[in-house]
């Protein structure tokens, strides 16, 4: 049983913020340390960073607007609060890369019920570019898509497979921001699937375990078909007999891969 959510639901409209916040800090500095969160709804959009980079600057606010009004497509309110990172914590990454959080991980093979779902939501996003959550519970399928009548989705997925389909069971709606709130790491699920743990993977850099971690467990889950799993200190210079160093490189080049951090929080891992 899996839920997926497009990249127009509002939880992914904060989550794809956060990323390209991050994006923006990775262009002004190659060594960035960053932690962003959001908050984003019914015409205002709530930004908090944690960063050795200052946003608190007028061209700097100016971007972090741009970025708000482009992925919202509306414009929205944006409201940032800006600090500087703490020093215990700006301390712990001075001399190498060092773990940048306490946590456990996971990583687990992705199922063909995963899989399948993963293929529907991305089909029907290519189609209807509007807000959409679906469910695929063993032989039930959900499918909530936004400014979509019943007969376009019919003609777009392949239903007949399953027992039992529920199509916008509220009738034609038109969802966003302004329908509902998103907050930043709120889709963990849809995110990760069966690899789900307590850390969020969007709006922070890749020192922080949450994200250098998470996939590179998810990475290792699916080369050897089997779970994994992973712990961590804050300050730890090697996970599964690696340096930490080396975790982070096998992530970097899994965002650069995908096209950025923005990129990213789009889809999650799958």
């Amino acid at each position: 049983m899996i839920e997926k959510v497009n990249p127009c639901h509002p939880d992914k409209v904060a989550d794809r913020i956060a990323g390209a916040i991050v994006d923006l800090a990775y262009k002004i500095d190659k060594n960035a340390k960053i932690a962003v969160e959001v908050l984003v709804g019914h015409w205002n959009c709530y930004v908090i960073i944690e960063s050795n980079i200052n946003f608190d600057t007028v061209s700097r606010r100016l971007q972090i607007e741009a970025i708000v009004e482009r992925i919202t497509s509306l414009y929205t309110q944006t409201h940032i609060i800006s600090v500087q990172q703490d020093e215990h914590l700006a301390d712990n990454q001075k001399d190498q890369i060092r773990c940048g959080d306490n946590g456990i991980f996971k990583g687990v093979p992705l199922t063909d019920e995963e899989k399948k779902l993963s293929q529907i939501a991305r089909t029907l996003y290519n189609e209807f570019k509007s807000d959409g959550k679906y469910i695929l519970a063993y032989d039930e399928l959900i499918i909530c898509q936004s400014n979509a009548r019943n007969e376009e989705i019919f003609d777009v997925v392949n239903i007949l497979e399953y027992k039992n389909v529920k199509i916008n069971p509220l009738g034609y709606w038109k969802g966003g921001i302004n329908v509902d709130t998103g907050a930043t790491n709120r889709k963990l699920g849809s995110d990760m699937a069966g690899s789900v743990t307590g850390g969020g993977l969007h709006g922070k850099d890749l020192s922080k375990a949450d994200v250098a971690v998470n996939i590179y467990a998810f990475l290792k889950a699916q080369e050897i078909g089997k779970p994994v799993e992973l712990h961590c200190a804050i300050g730890d210079t090697e996970i599964d007999g690696k340096p930490y160093e080396e975790i982070v490189e096998i992530a970097r080049q899994y965002i650069n891969k995908v096209g950025g951090f923005e990129k990213f929080a789009e889809w999650g891992l799958f």
